[in-house]
C-alpha cells in the first residue's frame, strides 16, 4: 500500500498514482474517520486538488506528498489560532517551512489541534476538543502536537508538522507508535511560527519511518535570514549502520517509571535489541540532565511562555485555557536576577553534558517514562504532564537533536517508544542508527497495523569531515582521469544516475570528455554517475584544477538527492555531439570502440 512519503512519491512517478488520487484520498480518510478534534481548519479540497493537478516536476522530493501543519505554523489561506480562538489571526504568508515544503511538491490540507499555545505534552488543554488516540482511545493523543501526531498514526496523511519547546514533537510520536524527529535547534527556520520559548523552539516532523522524516527535514533544513535564531549549518548525509556505536545509557537506578513495570522492561528489551545490533552501550550520570529540566519550567524560561501571551492575560484572561493560564502566568513573577542566575547554572550543566558526549554517539532513553489516560489526565493536569517530560524537558536547553523511535508494544496495548539524543549537528547520524534499530522492531507502522516497508539501502554513506562529489565523465573508475581523485585520496560511495533533468554532450577536448548540461526538469535524460567521498581541503584542490568549459555545480539525482558534480559552459556545447541517449559516458565510450 502506498502509504509512505517514499511509496507516495514512488507511485506518483510511476503513473500508478497521481498527486491529485493521493489528495482526494487523504481528505476521503479525514471524513471515514470522523474524528473532528484533529483539525483546527482544512484547506478547502478543491483548491487542493486544483494545486496537486498543476504539478509538473515529478523529480520533486514530496512530489504530491499531503502534509498536515500545526496550527501554531503560519500557512496563507487558513488562520493561525495556536488553539485560542480570541488569538486567532490570519497570516499574509506562509511560514518559511510551510514555502519550503510546498517548493518540495507537498500538498498542505489543513491546520491541527494542539495544547493551547504549544504548552502541555498531553493534547487535552484546547478548546476544539481531544482528539482520539488511534492507538488506545483512553489514553492521551500526547501534546502539544496531538492533532499532527494522530492524522499521521491514523493514515490520514503521511508527513506532518509539530512544534517541540519541551517534548512535543518527541511525546506524541510515542503514543501514536510514529517516528518524531527534533531537529537540532536553528536548523529549521522559525519565521512565520508562534513562538512558545522562542530561544528554544523548533520545527518537528512526523512520520511513520525515519527516511521519511529525513527527506523531509532536507527540504525544510537552511538557513533564513527572516529567523534571526537560524543557524547556517549542514544537515550531512544519512550513513549507513556504523561498525562501531557507543550509546550512552543512564546509571544503574537513575531512571524513573513512575511504577510502570512493562515500560522499565521494555526499556531493558530495547537495550538487548541495540547489543544485538553491535551496539556498545556506555553508563552516564544522568542527574544532571534532570536538574537542567527542572530549569525549564521552575526557572526563567516560563517567561517566554508569558511574553507571547501577556497582552492577552491583561485583556480576556478567560480566553485562555485554565491550566496553560496558571502555568504562563508564573511567568510574570520572574526578575532579571533570577534569569542570569539560570542562565549561568545552565552553562555549567552544558559543559557538564558536552563531557558525557564526548565518548558517545548518542544516548538512548525511554521517550516517556509511562502513559496515562484522558481521564487520569483531567484530574491531575499539571503533575501527570510533568512526568511525561521526564525524558524530554532538558533536551532544547542543551541545545540536543532527537530522534523518537517506536521501540514496543505493551501487552495491554500501550505503545512503548525510545528516544535518541546527540548534541546538536547529528541529527543525520542519529537517523543513521535509528532507522536500523525501528527496521529490526518490525513493529507495524501507526495505529494501522500496516507493516514497515522494507528498510532502503542506506543513503551515500559521507562523513561528517567529507564532501560527495558527482562524476560523469573521464573520473569515472577506470577512465583516464580516475587518478585524479584517488591521488587525493577520494573514495568512491556508490553508482547513482541523475533526475532526467539533463542532457549529456560530447565535447571536443583531450582527453576525451563528456559535458552535461541541465535543461528543464522531466525533459532530459538520466545519466548514469559515481558519487565520490573526499576531504574538503582535497574537494578545494580538485575544483581548483577544472579546466573550463567543465565546473562544479549541484547536480539532482535520481532519488531526489543533491550532490556537486560536474556540469558544463552552455556555450560550450554548440557543435558537440549530444550523447545523452547512451544515458552515460561509459556506454558511449563503449560503443565507440
Amino acid at each position: 500500500m502506498t502509504e509512505t512519503v517514499a511509496a507516495i512519491v514512488a507511485a506518483h512517478r510511476a503513473g500508478t498514482m497521481t498527486p491529485a488520487q493521493t489528495v482526494a484520498r487523504s481528505y476521503q480518510r479525514i471524513r471515514d474517520h470522523n474524528d473532528p478534534a484533529i483539525f483546527i481548519s482544512l484547506r478547502d479540497e478543491t483548491d487542493a486538488l486544483a494545486e496537486a493537478g498543476r504539478l509538473t516536476d515529478p523529480t520533486l522530493p514530496l512530489y504530491g506528498v499531503p502534509v498536515a501543519v500545526k496550527d501554531n505554523i503560519d500557512v496563507k489561506g487558513l488562520p493561525t489560532t495556536a488553539a485560542c480562538p480570541a488569538f486567532s489571526y490570519m497570516p499574509a504568508q506562509d511560514s518559511t517551512v510551510v514555502a519550503r515544503l510546498r517548493a518540495a511538491g507537498a500538498i498542505i490540507i489543513g491546520k491541527t489541534n494542539l495544547d493551547q499555545f504549544a504548552t502541555g505534552l498531553v493534547g487535552v488543554r484546547s478548546p476544539y476538543g481531544v482528539p482520539r488516540n488511534p492507538v488506545r482511545d483512553d489514553l492521551v493523543p500526547g501534546g502539544s502536537s496531538s492533532g499532527s501526531a494522530v492524522a499521521v498514526s491514523a493514515g490520514l496523511v503521511p508527513l506532518a508538522l509539530g512544534t517541540d519547546t519541551a517534548g512535543s514533537g518527541r511525546v506524541p510520536a510515542m503514543l501514536n507508535n510514529i517516528v518524531g524527529l527534533k531537529p537540532s535547534l536553528g536548523l529549521i527556520s522559525t519565521a512565520g511560527v508562534v513562538p512558545a520559548c522562542r530561544t528554544l523552539d523548533c520545527v518537528s516532523v512526523f512520520s511513520l519511518t525515519v527516511d521519511d522524516a529525513m527527506t523531509a527535514l532536507a527540504v525544510m533544513a537552511g538557513p533564513d535570514s527572516a529567523d534571526p535564531f537560524s543557524r547556517d549549518r549542514p544537515l550531512g548525509t544519512v550513513a549507513a549502520f556504523p561498525a562501531k556505536v557507543k550509546l550512552g545509557i543512564p546509571r544503574s537506578g537513575q531512571l524513573i517509571f513512575f511504577g510502570d513495570r512493562e515500560f522499565e522492561k521494555a526499556y531493558g528489551e530495547a537495550l538487548k535489541r541495540w547489543q544485538a545490533l553491535g551496539v556498545n552501550l556506555v553508563e552516564f550520570d544522568l542527574e544532571p540532565f534532570y536538574e537542567t529540566a527542572r530549569l525549564l519550567y521552575e526557572g526563567p524560561w516560563v517567561a517566554e511562555r508569558y511574553l507571547v501571551i501577556r497582552d492577552l492575560l491583561a485583556s480576556a484572561p478567560e480566553a485562555i485555557h485554565p491550566v496553560t493560564r496558571e502555568i504562563t502566568a508564573a511567568g510574570s513573577r520572574l526578575t532579571a536576577a533570577d534569569t542570569f542566575a539560570a542562565l549561568y547554572r545552565l552553562q555549567a550543566l552544558r559543559r557538564t553534558a558536552e563531557r558525557a558526549f564526548a565518548q558517545l554517539e548518542a544516548i538512548v532513553l525511554p521517550t516517556a517514562p509511562t502513559v496515562y489516560s484522558t481521564a487520569q489526565v483531567l484530574a491531575n493536569p499539571v503533575e501527570l504532564n510533568s512526568r511525561l517530560g521526564t525524558y524530554t524537558n532538558f533536551v532544547n536547553l542543551l541545545d540536543l537533536c532527537g530522534l523518537a523511535i517506536p521501540a514496543a508494544m505493551r501487552p495491554d496495548g500501550a505503545p512503548f517508544g525510545i528516544t535518541l539524543l546527540a548534541p546538536a549537528g547529528r541529527d543525520a547520524e542519529l537517523a543513521g542508527i535509528g532507522r536500523v534499530f525501528h527496521a529490526d522492531t518490525g513493529l507495524p507502522v501507526g495505529a494501522k497495523a500496516l507493516p514497515q516497508p522494507p528498510l532502503a539501502a542506506a543513503p551515500t554513506d559521507v562523513d561528517r569531515d567529507e564532501i560527495a562529489i558527482a562524476v560523469v565523465g573521464a573520473h569515472l573508475s577506470g577512465m583516464a582521469l580516475n587518478g585524479e581523485l584517488t591521488a587525493l585520496d577520494a573514495r568512491l560511495l556508490e553508482e547513482a544516475a541523475t533526475a532526467p533533468d539533463y542532457k549529456l554532450f560530447a565535447l571536443d577536448t583531450v582527453p576525451s570528455k563528456p559535458g552535461m548540461l541541465r535543461i528543464d526538469a522531466g525533459t532530459g535524460a538520466s545519466i548514469k554517475l559515481e558519487l565520490w567521498a573526499m576531504s574538503p581541503k582535497a574537494f578545494g584542490t580538485f575544483v581548483a584544477a577544472i579546466p573550463p568549459p567543465l565546473s562544479i555545480g549541484t547536480i539532482r539525482l535520481a532519488d531526489g538527492r543533491e550532490a556537486k558534480g560536474f556540469i558544463v559552459e552552455p556555450a560550450a556545447i554548440n557543435g558537440a555531439k549530444d550523447i545523452s541517449a547512451y544515458g552515460g559516458w561509459r556506454a558511449f565510450v563503449a560503443g565507440r570502440t
